[in-house]
């Protein structure tokens, strides 16, 4: 993706949650230079990889498969594994009209996705094998607002604003906006976007850049270059 592109996706993402209530961290706003000049109180930040995330799974068009996310919160492993602590994320989420994000699962990560404003969320849903494969043939349960949600084999399930359902791992799912845009909420255990996305085709999570114009502010993936 060029970083121009990036940019434009950034302004309009922050619009949107404005609009609908939501004001992102001070952070957000850091400029590449003040998030260098604020890297060492910002560790936590950086460890945790809170910030700014777009992403066209390296398919290259964004509209018809991509994903904006921006992580608020992220715990810490060692903290969920000895079961005490820092041990959930939480983050906001912008799927656009029509915009896939394709089908995965997690092996770790618990969520809780909730539409929080705009327009339909649907989501697709299979089950696993006993080995936590996608299987094809089989479906499961989900928790919908609290309310146990039995699925079908790649039945589509839709979330109007303020509707939300529990995933668990092995629940495989994909999802996108119909009707708009749609502001997602997640509230997860701790997240690893690097090692627990399992995705059910060879796609890349995060983007190639070709840096066409200099960064509004940081990515998460950028944080290994720009502020090493």
């Amino acid at each position: 993706m060029k970083r121009s592109r990036i940019n434009d996706i950034m302004a309009q993402a922050d619009a949107l949650i404005r609009h609908h209530g939501f004001t992102l961290p001070p952070f957000a706003y850091w400029t590449p230079q003040e998030f260098a000049a604020n890297a060492s109180k910002a560790q936590a930040l950086i460890d945790a990889r809170c910030g700014w995330d777009v992403t066209d799974y390296g398919d290259g068009d964004f509209d018809r498969m991509g994903l904006f996310l921006f992580t608020l919160r992220n715990g810490r492993l060692a903290d969920l594994q000895r079961g005490g602590g820092m041990c959930y994320a939480e983050k906001l989420l912008i799927s656009k009209q029509d915009q896939l994000s394709p089908m995965h699962t997690h092996v770790i990560k618990a969520e809780d996705i909730i539409n929080r404003g705009g327009a339909t969320m649907v989501v697709e849903l299979y089950g696993s094998d006993d080995e936590g494969n996608f299987a094809e043939d089989r479906g499961g349960v989900v928790m919908c607002d609290g309310v146990a949600r039995p699925f079908e084999a790649g039945e589509k399930l839709k979330f109007a604003p303020g509707e939300s359902l529990t995933l668990m791992p092995g629940d495989w799912h994909a999802f996108w906006g119909e009707g708009g845009d749609v502001l997602i909420g997640e509230v997860s255990t701790v997240n690893d976007d690097e090692t627990d996305n399992i995705f059910r085709a060879p796609i890349g999570r995060f983007s190639e850049i070709e840096e066409d114009v200099a960064p509004t502010h940081l990515l998460v993936s950028d944080y290994n270059t720009w502020l090493a």
